[in-house]
This record gives structure tokens, sequence and C-alpha cells, in this order.
């Protein structure tokens, strides 16, 4: 009896597949903010750090920017399964790289490495949206890669549902010969404006900086901190 009461489905199971009704009411929907810039100084990279499903918020920790070698970053939006996976195995074929030719890969075949590994995945369900930043023979360079498999090299890039809030403040107050306060302030400004008005970012504006040397960390900042002290400062007052 304790045998046929036991089912071959899994303790948690997809509610998709087994509850009626369920695609009308749980949307696994995805949303995040990341951008990504050159300057005079180099490359700076922030993101935030909320994973949403829909109107469900999964974490407000997640790390969005992987490092992939001490030279290369890559940004997450979409699956965080799908980032986290590939752009790990792409620190894994960069390091072979290296260890072949016995040199730094460029940002270039980085990314290009990426591009087609979701080009020949084009259409099995993979979720991404990425950047791929560092700094080579060539100086600065930011590569946009999603799972479509398009690639596209550019100076400035914002990825994911508060992308165009970003956009709104970069486009306002970017420009090449910014200091490297300046532009850390005006990435921590367009991350913080789009996870004030987009539901599915928010949590923790984290600042990156490359440079010829490598990446660094600048700051982690709370969205709600930044809220209070840019509304102190006069710098932002919503209508």
């Amino acid at each position: 009896m304790a045998a046929e009461a036991l089912a071959p489905e899994p303790l948690l199971p997809n509610p998709m597949e087994r509850c009626a009704g369920a695609d009308q009411f749980i949307k696994m929907l995805h949303g995040t903010t990341t951008l990504a810039f050159k300057y005079k100084g180099g490359v700076v990279v922030a993101v935030d750090s909320r994973a949403s499903s829909g109107a469900y918020i999964a974490s407000q920790t997640v790390k969005k920017v992987i490092e992939i070698n001490p030279f290369l970053l890559g940004t997450m939006a979409g699956g965080a399964a799908d980032c986290s996976y590939w752009e790990r195995y792409l620190g894994m074929r960069c390091r072979l790289f290296e260890l072949d030719h016995k040199e730094r890969i460029s940002v270039a075949g980085a990314s290009k490495i990426l591009s087609n590994i979701t080009y020949q995945y084009k259409n099995y369900g993979l979720s991404m949206g990425t950047m791929i930043c560092g700094w080579d023979k060539t100086g600065p360079q930011i590569f946009y890669v999603d799972s479509d498999g398009q690639r596209c090299p550019g100076k400035i890039f914002s990825v994911g549902s508060g992308s165009t809030f970003a956009y709104g403040v970069l486009d306002t107050g970017y420009k090449y010969d910014l200091t490297s306060d300046q532009a850390f302030d005006l990435a921590e400004m367009a991350i913080f404006a789009a996870t004030h008005r987009d539901a599915y970012s928010g949590g923790t504006v984290r600042i990156y900086h490359i440079t010829e040397t490598g990446w660094e960390r600048i700051r982690e900042t709370d969205s709600m901190e930044l809220y209070f002290r840019f509304q102190a400062e006069g710098k932002y007052n919503p209508k």
C-alpha cells in the first residue's frame, strides 16, 4: 500500500504542470538593472541586487557581477542560473586560453566565446542579457551578449527591466571626461533611479571599476540609504 502511495513526481512539483490554471496566477518574469560605461579612467560597472519572479521577490542579496578573471567582469540579467553557470564556464574557457597561448584573452575573444555558446542554445529557453567588460591590449572594452547569440561592442549599455530609467540618468550626466568619483556617482544614481521606479529592481547598489591593473570593488550601498541621502542632498526629488 505504501509503495502504491509513492508518486514518481518530486516533492516540489512544477506548478505550471501540476496545478490547473497556475499559468494565470504565477508569472515567473525576470527583472533587474545593470549598466556599464567607458570613460577616460576605464570602465564602471554597476548593478542592483534584487532577484524577482514576477510579483515575488526571491532575494535582495544577489551578486549580479560575475568575476570571470582579474581583468574581466560579466553582469547578470535574465535567468540567474543561466547567467551564473555560463559566465563561470566562460571563466574556465578564458583560463584554458591563457594556458594554451601564454597570454590573457581579449575582451572581444571572451565575449565571442559566450555568444557562440548562447547561439548554439538558441530557442532552448536560455534567458541571458549580459555585458562582458574588461581591459586588454586595446584598452577598456564592453560587449553586450544575449541568449539569442547577439554580440555588439559599445561604450555605454544598460540591461534589464529598469534599464530605461537608468538610461535616462546616464543620457543626462554621461560624458567621456568624467573624473572617477563623478563616474561612480553617476552609475550609483542611475541604478538607484531604476530601483526607485522599477518594482523588479532593488536591494544593494554595487559599483565596480576596471582599469589597466584589473577590476576593483568600489562600494556597496543599500538603495533605501541612497534614497534618504539623495533627498537630504537635494539630488533626487521625485514628483
